[in-house]
């Protein structure tokens, strides 16, 4: 009996240890393998790929080279210091080429009618590859960013009503109040120590934790700010993801990275439970009827409704979806308003025509939601803003399924990465000022689709960025109409890309009180 017990589990392990070298071999052999073929057959040709890391080194080399310098001037032709192994690589493959993240195959497209069918045609059986996955799971988990197929479109319909009409307005609120505490700590700083330069993107980026940890967790915005703090540092070991080798099990050996992103992933688990439990608490002893107004409680809310779909919102779920709130509603946010404030500082004439409309438009108040779709040349100004920095430089898709796009069949597990950066810096599509700072290209709203693309398009678009607009137009009338501001000789112009393009060492300011507050 015991002989036959033995040799029951032997052929079991045995079984085991076969699917996992072929699940193995496939994964990391016979699948890229095969990739490959597929895309040099239709003449889609890239670097030649290292065992393991494929071309990792080489990207990771190309960017350090670019980037050990700042540059000489204020510039925005930053493409081939951001992305120099896309230029390097399109020059001698064309538009369409496949380079080697580790062991997924990426095809590179920068043709505008194939972007815009891939956006809009394939949003259920295209999104985000295991191993972005594996590279933000700690940071922002399973949450609508990273979802994919039927979970991201059950996950979209129960987030999107937090972002549109009255409830989207009712945020207008907190941005107007934690603005005018941003300006008045400037003021106060300006009247007490009499310091002139300021490092703008520290108050922005404070300013929109603010306003997101009011919008999510209203009066828990406290222990928003800590849990803000804290995914700060863990987006940081996250970005560094690349440098890590994804080998199955990887994330289960005891290395310093690892044991830092644990630990830090579970403190900020911790502070979200106990703001999730306060509100159970108070619905439950009847101190309260509902779990709140604000994104959480609307959450909170959604998680006790019955569904015949089979979806299941638990407080997992829910834990990622406010760790994704934190990061897409803060991080590109503070950015974008950071490179407007730069770029409307290095261009004092239009910094003075933004400033005339907003006195006009809002009659020398606190700008309100029915003022802003009046603010033509300030929407003019972010947009250019968005064009030549935008929050993300690539937006990236695997195909889950066979997919036809245009003349090009994608086999299933191909990733494709759209170089947004490359696209909004285009002398063919933009014209040869595309490195240029020229707002008036957004007078018309007329032009090739899939050309402008800072949050995406499609159904897979950027959920929030209806309430990024609102909150850049917001905080950006405010502080115009408060101070005039010019770019101090301090200002290295470095951008970098740690997740998004970020100013290397911030961007400094001199700022000049315009007119008393009152």
């Amino acid at each position: 009996m015991a002989a036959v017990l033995l040799t029951t589990l032997l052929i079991i392990l045995i079984s085991l240890l076969i699917r996992v070298a072929y699940d193995t071999l496939s994964c990391y052999f016979l699948t890229p393998r095969r990739i490959k073929k597929i895309m040099e057959k239709q003449g889609v040709r890239g670097p030649k790929p290292r065992p393991l890391n494929g071309n990792i080194l080489d990207m990771a080399s190309l960017v350090a080279k670019s980037t050990s310098h700042d540059m000489q001037t204020i510039s925005h032709d930053i493409v081939g210091r951001l992305l120099p192994h896309y230029v390097l690589w399109s020059k001698q493959y064309g538009k369409r080429f496949i380079y080697w993240t580790g062991i997924e195959p990426r095809m590179c497209l920068a043709e505008t009618e194939l972007i815009k069918e891939l956006l809009s045609k394939y949003s259920t059986i295209s999104g985000k590859s295991w191993l972005q996955q594996q590279g933000s799971k700690h940071f922002i988990g399973r949450g609508l960013l990273m979802a994919n197929g039927e979970d991201w479109y059950h996950q979209r319909h129960i987030v999107a009503p937090a972002f549109m009409g009255d409830r989207l307005k009712s945020y207008a609120g907190y941005m107007v109040e934690c603005t005018k505490k941003m300006l008045q700590s400037l003021q106060n700083e300006i009247e007490t120590s009499g310091g002139r330069e300021f490092e703008i993107g520290e108050y922005m980026t404070r300013l929109t934790a603010d306003i997101i940890s009011r919008t999510e967790f209203d009066s828990s915005y406290e222990k928003g700010k800590q849990i803000f703090r804290l995914l700060t540092v863990l987006q940081h070991l996250c970005s560094q993801a690349s440098k890590h080798l994804c080998l199955p099990g990887s994330r289960f050996f005891p290395s310093k990275y690892n044991r830092e992103i644990k630990s830090l992933k579970m403190e900020v688990e911790r502070l979200l439970m106990e703001i999730i439990q306060s509100r159970k608490d108070c619905v439950e002893i009847g101190r309260s009827s509902s779990y709140g107004n604000d994104l959480l409680g609307m959450l909170l809310n959604e998680m006790q409704k019955k569904r015949g779909n089979g979806f299941s919102l638990n407080l997992q779920l829910i834990m990622d979806e406010c760790k994704t709130f934190f990061f897409a509603g803060h991080e590109t946010t503070a950015l974008l308003l950071t490179w407007t404030v730069m770029l409307l500082a290095s261009n004092p004439s239009w910094q003075e025509k933004v400033r005339a409309e907003v006195k006009q438009v809002c009659n020398g108040g606190t700008p309100s939601v029915d003022h802003l779709p009046k603010l033509t040349l300030l929407n003019m100004v972010i947009n250019e803003s968005l064009r030549l920095y935008p929050p993300a430089t690539v937006l990236p898709r695997m195909a889950f399924e066979d997919i036809k796009l245009g003349d090009l069949h994608i086999p299933k597990g191909l990733s494709i990465w759209i170089p947004v950066l490359a696209i909004h810096h285009s002398e063919e599509l933009w014209g040869k000022d595309a490195n240029e700072f020229n707002p008036e290209r957004f007078a018309s709203k007329s032009f090739t689709p899939g050309r402008f693309i800072p949050f995406a398009t499609g159904p897979r678009n950027c959920i929030g960025q209806s309430f990024a607009m609102m909150e850049a137009k917001i905080i950006l009338a405010m502080l115009i109409s408060r101070f005039s501001f010019t770019i101090s000789p301090n200002y290295r112009h470095a951008p970098v890309i740690v997740l998004t393009i970020k100013p290397k060492y911030g961007v400094q300011v001199c700022m000049t009180p315009i007119d008393p507050p009152t």
